[in-house]
């Protein structure tokens, strides 16, 4: 067993750190698409327009608050996680740099599409690697470990609040909210199930996936 995670190691941190700057720069196409951010990205975007931080930045503040949170679920972070926290902003803000606002209403839409795969693709990479949950999906997994409520239960309560805020603040939500909502899950598992590490923990949470993209996690 060690030295199969040995021999995938060179693969697993390859997979993480691609996986993160992929992330980042999936959350700028959603964004510059302007038809709706995903929930989080909401919350940031409102939060955005009170402060003068970059949106990097404040996505960095608010995994910060979230990782707080971990502490009375008693969630344990890995590497993945912490990096995470660390790496997606910067990377978002790198695409925000690359890729031009538009006008342009088909642009837009291309943009979301682009943007909902590459982010898919790039949850693929970094869980499949095995280093831990982001900030906001050990949230969730740990609120379901500890209240016993189901893991969409849970996932719907986090996103229609953080929504909520975002919009009060002054977040964009719109169609690509919504896309967003029906349509990652599905995509996340495809990709989990063909980015994931083979190793024996990887393959089971990649077989526990239902077909919403949710962990069946036993209470």
């Amino acid at each position: 067993m060690k030295r199969l995670r040995g021999r995938r190691m060179p693969r697993r941190v390859t997979q993480l750190l691609v996986g993160l700057f992929l992330y980042g720069v999936g959350i700028s196409f959603l964004v510059r698409g302007m038809i709706g951010a995903a929930p989080w990205d909401v919350l940031t975007q409102g939060i955005a327009r009170h402060v003068p931080l970059s949106f990097g930045i404040i996505t960095i503040l608010v995994s910060v608050v979230v990782l707080l949170l971990w502490i009375p679920i008693r969630q344990k972070p890995g590497i993945g996680t912490l990096l995470n926290a660390l790496l997606v902003g910067p990377a978002a803000d790198i695409g925000f740099l690359l890729i031009p606002e538009t006008d342009e209403l088909w642009i837009r839409v291309a943009f979301f599409v682009v943007g909902l795969l590459v982010l898919s693709g790039a949850t693929g990479l970094y869980i499949g690697a095995a280093f831990g949950p982001g900030p906001r999906d050990g949230l969730m997994t740990g609120l379901h470990r500890r209240t016993g409520w189901p893991i969409w239960v849970v996932r719907t309560g986090l996103e229609v609040t953080v929504v909520a805020v975002g919009w009060a603040l002054g977040g964009n939500v719109g169609i690509g909210t919504v896309a967003f909502a029906l349509l990652v899950g599905p995509l996340c598992q495809f990709f989990l199930r063909l980015f994931a590490v083979a190793l024996p923990e990887v393959a089971a949470a990649a077989d526990a996936a239902t077909p919403t993209g949710e962990i069946r996690i036993a209470s």
